[in-house]
């Protein structure tokens, strides 16, 4: 199925190739900070066309319009039509397409199309993780110190912000360094990819993490929830590495969250 998965992805963010940089209808979602445009509606639209016509049979869980349960569906396709809207809408070329496949329950294909850039990041379960068709693997700092790591803000930061600064007080003087990109799925995608040696975000949705978690997984990295158990998409945490200074980026988080991750 990985050549349906990567095929949907590329001629989705096709749309959105065209649409950047054009004046954009831009609607709030609840919040001033999360942002739909008529790119991100038209992206899913054709996501939703093209899987549908295809695959009737499949469930579909997109981030922009009403999802249907499918209780009996074998297989669910997961997808962010556009994954970077804010910066996207502010004319900031870092913004992606977030395409996972589910099959009973487990993401088995999943694919990150950044179209700007032309770079298909793909991952089938145990076939391995691939950049534009070349294998990627994760990279090999081995101490929290020496990695490049990454992180976004939930949208409900402004409701409860003190959590998540002083988990993101806890990591930075322990990083070489912290990237904040605005799209969970190039995150993800560069940790496999060894360009980022470490990603940390709360409260993402299943379109924002399928894909990019597995081809973490499938490129030799760990993911997790902040305990450290095994990461679920359907989670309220992510944490992904290259696996080598995991249990070390896990004892800051715990250090920033406190009492949180013992309640």
């Amino acid at each position: 199925m990985i050549e349906y998965v990567v095929e949907a992805a590329r001629a989705a963010g096709a749309l959105l190739r065209e649409g950047f940089g054009r004046v954009q209808k831009v609607e709030e979602k609840g919040r001033a900070s999360d942002l739909v445009t008529e790119t991100d509606k038209a992206s899913e639209r054709f996501l939703r066309d093209w899987i549908s016509s295809r695959f009737p049979d499949h469930a579909l869980v997109g981030e922009e319009e009403e999802n249907v349960p499918r209780p009996d569906a074998e297989w669910t396709w997961i997808f962010d039509p556009l994954d970077g809207t804010v910066s996207f809408a502010h004319g900031i070329p870092i913004f992606a397409v977030c395409v996972g496949l589910e099959r009973r329950g487990e993401v088995v294909a999943g694919a990150v199309y950044e179209p700007l850039r032309d770079e298909m990041f793909s991952a089938e379960l145990g076939s391995g993780a691939f950049l534009n068709g070349e294998r990627i693997r994760v990279s090999q700092a081995a101490e929290l110190q020496r990695a490049l790591m990454a992180t976004g803000f939930p949208y409900a930061i402004r409701e409860n912000p003190r959590r998540t600064l002083e988990t993101f007080c806890a990591v930075v003087p322990h990083a070489q360094g912290i990237r904040r990109m605005g799209t969970a799925g190039i995150d993800l995608a560069y940790v496999a990819a060894g360009r980022l040696d470490g990603y940390w975000e709360s409260f993402l949705q299943p379109w924002d993490c399928a894909a990019g978690c597995l081809l973490v997984r499938e490129a030799g990295g760990r993911t997790s929830d902040y305990r450290g158990a095994p990461h679920a998409i359907r989670g309220l945490q992510t944490v992904a590495t290259n696996g080598l200074f995991h249990d070390e980026l896990l004892a800051r988080i715990a250090e920033g969250q406190g009492d949180l991750l013992r309640s």
